[in-house]
């Protein structure tokens, strides 16, 4: 049985496809394509809306600047969000619209990437670029220790990791109900021991489902699924990369508020 902690690629995503033609099925080069596409496309948002973030604040200075360029690009985030979330639900649960549904989910999601990402910036000049190379060393660090056989994607290492990323979901969720009535947990917000400590773990936690992404992939790709599945094994694993590359950020912004 494959596992993946990652709700975009549960157990059933790819068996319950059926059996398919050798000629139309998914393969692991069309999905890695397919992933660098909807890289690029991420990227493109993330990048237009970067520079509406950055630029002002370049040319006024991030004092002057961050009150406008937040009013400015804070539609453009919630949109993104907001639009990612719907996309990702059609998009799982239509598996054979993900050749539509999944670009279109990673140029919302870039809006949302893109403008978070300037406001940490604005806040901590130079930690993007920081958490942009920790989210790529980590991806590639871990497909290079998946394919040498270093870390295994066993049943038990499955259950803990899907056990830690349930934990961390019900803790985020109990902690946004909260925010409607103006409280939080303040532990794992603060940038004490114990709130980098909770950051350092969800990190972990998002680096590990990585590996059961790149374990689910694969036996996918071997188990003649249709080829529209190559977009939607592409948006799991981008889930997880925003994901992974949002928690650095923060993980990061703590660390330096220390300083």
């Amino acid at each position: 049985m494959m596992r993946s902690g990652n709700p975009a690629l549960s157990d059933k995503a790819f068996m319950q496809q059926g059996m398919y033609d050798s000629t139309n099925t998914m393969t692991l080069q069309g999905t890695v394509n397919k992933t660098f596409v909807l890289l690029g496309l991420l990227v493109l948002s993330a990048a237009w809306v970067w520079g509406k973030v950055v630029q002002p604040a370049d040319a006024l200075g991030y004092e002057m600047a961050a009150q406008s360029t937040s009013t400015a690009v804070m539609p453009l985030m919630m949109g993104g969000a907001i639009g990612g979330f719907i996309l990702a639900m059609v998009t799982i649960f239509k598996k054979e619209w993900a050749g539509v549904t999944a670009p279109l989910y990673a140029l919302c999601e870039g809006l949302f990437v893109g403008g978070i990402s300037g406001i940490f910036e604005m806040q901590f000049p130079g930690i993007v670029m920081q958490a942009v190379g920790l989210t790529f060393g980590t991806l590639f660090c871990l497909l290079g220790a998946y394919k040498s056989g270093l870390i295994k994607a066993t049943e038990n290492f499955k259950l803990g990791v899907v056990a830690a990323t349930g934990g961390i979901f019900v803790i985020y969720l109990i902690s946004f109900i909260m925010s409607f009535f103006g409280a939080s947990i303040p532990l794992i917000h603060s940038s004490g021991p114990f709130g980098i400590a909770f950051s350092l773990f969800v990190v972990v936690v998002a680096a590990l489902n990585l590996v059961m992404d790149f374990d689910f992939i694969e036996r996918a790709s071997e188990s003649n699924v249709p080829k529209y599945m190559e977009w939607y094994g592409a948006f799991g694993l981008m889930v997880t990369l925003i994901w992974l590359y949002i928690e650095i950020l923060r993980l990061l912004a703590k660390l330096q508020s220390r300083r």
